[in-house]
């Protein structure tokens, strides 16, 4: 449905992203779980909602791929002007190109963002998951902003510096550069990872070829599909960013017609303040040609607000800038947090509306109506940067834990208590439309093995087909639960640190047990263990210490009256004692007892500063090319620094400089004088005598750590490293029991084709080989057995009945007959009557599944 006027989608008012193709100059929806991948030859809308300590904050996007057409670019840019008006001119618009997107953008996509090549033009469409009939290779750049290009499968594409996925459908390999670092090895196993989650349903197998001389098997696989490599690799070309000192220069632009000519005139440099800004008036700020804002004066007119895109576009090419240039377009009264923290100070006017009344002017019946809480304005902003609020959490869930690699529904009455020695699968049911709509998460537990994270994935696939292949999967990795995942278990969300909620389990639950609760509503709150001691306290906090007497309800100084009643709530879940409220300051000394005595916590309030817009924000640091550089992570968290890492944490009245342990000693020793130079170039004129806090990995103290959410104090000690998430993949320099099956695939344009070929751990792949030649000119992928079964098809020779091999020893089957398989010598018919599927239906499921079912028809 289309509003008439304007041939505008319906917009859903939720929170997280919605995504739009311009397909024959028209916005055709996205499926959710292609969201990530953008194709090079076209154009996209991107509408993303969060909410902020002020309300709802909107941000429209309009992305513009490398290959597209100028009519595509035209069309995405007016629709976005066009649902500025529908959402009342509260949106922050953006003009994202194709590998120059803003940081804002890139962290929609915290797993990467990938490339492909083609478009609508070529006949290309995003498809859904379990799709296999695909050979690629991408190119993987980055290290806290992934993105993954499309390039010619060939030798030619590869460099030194960089990681490269040959994605062959069922088989993934990761090729690391030798000059990669271990940061960039890790976002591009967290990417190939994705890619086998979300697009393969967990099926797809991982290689790793970090030395080729290492990996003979894999690179054998590459040399089938590439060539034969002939000459050096090239070294990688190092990123152009701007620096700092770029960024600092910002120049202030009043704009205005006169005599049919627009003008721009320069009317301030920094430090700028804000009663520059001209409520009549539209202004351009410079940032140095990194990127480009187009302030619109409530006061202005309407043709004024329009053409705020092309005159920032007029201004691009007036100045010589890239066509690659950021645009952000902000709205007098709803500024972005990186336009304010250009000026000096910034005081608010007025409260950002939220969700229900930001979208109340303009042509409001264009907007579809979902419920939602009023309670929501006030809830604290989320620092995980993927939001999917797909309607008010008021649907229907059910629950099933992970045991023994099959799916055991969870008690009802114990909804909302996640174990991390567990996984679980989520199943959320909303009806939209007259019709109902599914969200599937899978929560996996941080001390889960492989074997059940593993399992999670393929009982998920296994529940989206029960539902029309219809549902949106979400991996959720335990403590990173996202908004919606929170709203829908009404504020009982319980996380226990470890063990399990096995009936069957031998260990024995502690005594003391220590939950920081954080929300101010059903739709927000979360309970996360942390370590019962008194160092885990923070002010700003509720905090549930169970004994086996009583639950202590702790109040920090610092919480409000609503995150004390939230807590009330969850204390009933946590514990059957008596419970009983004290106040930071009023402890009994059996609570100190309890937590093993007193210890220094965090105790500074939360964003206290000075300059109340400000929000702390974290960045990436290098020094080493002679030029600051900086990359802002936005929604960040612990997760986001990395050992080889200098990260700066700016909260305004302090500057932490984190230093990782395997960090550039170069950037290590330099990582002072950045800090100063990152004041001293600050668009807002800092105060260069701002202190600078030195803060080495693993001995991080109470007034940085309590600027994260659930710190975790074990990270380092108990986290997994690259090597040991390498190793939890199996043998990865010789993928056992992978069929790359390549029937009919023209490798290199020479006619060879690979049949039924199996990489095993024990023979050599030159052994394992049979190659033919093929004159076919056919292109067609064969579907990949990933469990080495034999080829399903019968040809007469072979078969006997089901008499014969059903409940049969052994020394029973005829002669010639694999123990193994005997499912594979029944006929067509009766293997179907047996099992109710075809061969090829067996063969793709997994191989646990297709034992059991062996067993249950007497053919194991």
């Amino acid at each position: 449905m289309t509003d008439g006027d304007s041939n505008l989608p319906i917009i859903e008012r939720k929170l997280g992203l919605q995504i739009w193709n311009i397909e024959n100059m028209k916005m055709v929806p996205v499926p959710e779980k292609a969201y990530g991948a953008f194709f090079e030859g076209d154009c996209y809308v991107i509408l993303h909602n969060k909410r902020t300590s002020h309300g709802i904050a909107t941000d429209l996007h309009y992305w513009i791929g490398k290959d597209s057409t100028q009519d595509e670019q035209g069309a995405a840019a007016l629709y976005v002007i066009q649902m500025d008006d529908v959402l009342g001119g509260n949106p922050v618009q953006h003009r994202e190109v194709q590998g120059h997107e803003s940081e804002t953008f890139q962290s929609y996509f915290r797993n990467g963002i990938i490339y492909k090549k083609g478009g609508v033009a070529s006949g290309f469409r995003h498809v859904e998951t379990n799709m296999y009939n695909i050979k690629r290779l991408l190119h993987v750049k980055g290290k806290k902003h992934i993105s993954a290009t499309e390039v010619e499968l060939s030798w030619n594409s590869f460099n030194k510096g960089d990681v490269f996925l040959l994605d062959l459908g069922k088989v993934l390999i990761q090729w690391n550069g030798p000059n990669c670092n271990i940061a960039e090895k890790s976002r591009g196993l967290a990417l190939a990872r994705s890619i086998r989650d979300s697009e393969r349903g967990g099926r797809a197998q991982i290689g790793i070829i970090d030395n080729e001389k290492d990996s003979p098997d894999l690179m054998q696989i590459m040399k089938m599909v590439l060539g034969e490599r002939r000459g050096e690799l090239r070294d990688a070309i190092p990123d152009t960013k701007a620096d700092e000192l770029q960024k600092a220069n910002v120049r202030l632009y009043h704009v205005y017609e006169k005599d049919n000519d627009l003008v721009v005139q320069e009317i301030a440099t920094r430090p700028l303040t804000q009663d520059l800004l001209q409520h009549e008036d539209c202004h351009i700020l410079d940032q140095g040609g990194f990127k480009i804002y187009v302030w619109r004066g409530k006061l202005s007119s309407q043709e004024e607000k329009k053409t705020a895109f092309s005159r920032a576009l007029g201004f691009i090419q007036a100045k010589g800038y890239p066509p690659s240039t950021n645009i952000e377009v902000i709205n007098d009264g709803a500024e972005s947090a990186m336009f304010k923290q250009l000026f000096q100070k910034w005081t608010e006017k007025e409260e950002t509306q939220g969700l229900g009344k930001a979208y109340s002017t303009g042509k409001i019946a264009k907007v579809e109506q979902v419920k939602f809480d009023i309670t929501q304005l006030h809830a604290r902003p989320e620092l995980a940067a993927e939001q999917r609020m797909v309607d008010d959490a008021s649907g229907e869930v059910q629950v099933w834990r992970i045991e023994d690699l099959h799916m055991k529904p969870v008690d009802p009455k114990k909804y909302g208590q996640f174990y991390g020695g567990d996984c679980y699968l989520v199943l959320y049911t909303y009806m939209r439309s007259g019709r109902p709509h599914y969200v599937l998460y899978m929560w996996q537990g941080r001390h889960a093995s492989v074997d059940e994270i593993t399992a999670c994935a393929l009982n998920a696939v296994e529940l989206d087909k029960k539902y029309g292949d219809e549902a949106v999967q979400v991996r959720v990795t335990m403590g990173k639960e996202p908004t919606h995942f929170l709203a829908i278990f009404k504020g009982k969300l319980i996380i226990y640190e470890g063990g399990t909620s096995r009936g069957q389990t031998s260990m024995p639950e502690p005594t003391i047990r220590l939950f920081q609760v954080r929300g101010t509503d059903e739709m927000n709150t979360k309970a996360t263990e942390v370590p019962a001691r008194a160092s885990s306290l923070n002010s700003n906090d509720v905090f549930l210490l169970a004994t086996s007497q009583v639950c202590y309800l702790w109040c920090g100084k610092g919480c409000s009256g609503d995150e004390r009643e939230m807590a009330k709530m969850v204390a009933d879940v946590v514990s059957r004692r008596d419970k009983l409220t004290i106040s930071e300051g009023q402890e009994p000394a059996e609570f100190w007892e309890a937590l093993g005595g007193k210890a220094p916590y965090a105790s500074e309030k939360r964003f206290q500063e000075r300059n109340t817009h400000y929000q702390p924000r974290l960045f990436e640091c290098s020094n080493q090319t002679g030029r600051f550089i900086m990359t802002e992570v936005v929604g960040f968290c612990q997760e986001d620094l990395d050992e080889d890492d200098v990260m700066l944490l700016d909260t305004w009245g302090e500057i932490f400089l984190w230093v990782g342990k395997s960090s550039n000693v170069y950037e290590r020793n330099e990582a002072i004088a950045s800090a100063k130079e990152y004041l001293k170039t600050h668009p807002a004129g800092r105060d260069l005598a701002t202190p600078i806090i030195l803060v080495k990995q693993g001995y991080e103290p109470l007034n940085f750590t309590g600027w994260f959410n659930a710190w975790d104090p074990y990270k380092w000690s108990d986290g997994k490293s690259y090597e040991e998430m390498k190793n939890s993949l199996g043998d990865v320099s010789a993928i056992s029991e992978i069929t790359v099956d390549l029937n009919n695939i023209n490798l290199n344009k020479r006619n060879i084709s690979v049949i039924n070929s199996t990489v095993s751990s024990t023979k050599r792949v030159s052994s394992e080989y049979k190659t033919h030649l093929n004159h076919s000119d056919s292109n067609i992928y064969s579907n990949s057995n990933c469990n080495s079964s034999p080829s399903p098809t019968s040809n007469g020779e072979g078969i006997y009945s089901r008499e014969v091999l059903m409940n049969k020893t052994v020394d029973e089957l005829p002669e010639g007959v694999d123990p193994a398989k005997k499912e594979y010598y029944l006929s067509d018919a009766d293997f179907h009557d047996i099992f109710g599927k075809s061969k090829y239906e067996f063969y793709q499921m997994p191989k646990w599944k297709q034992q059991n079912e062996k067993k249950q028809y007497g053919l194991f």
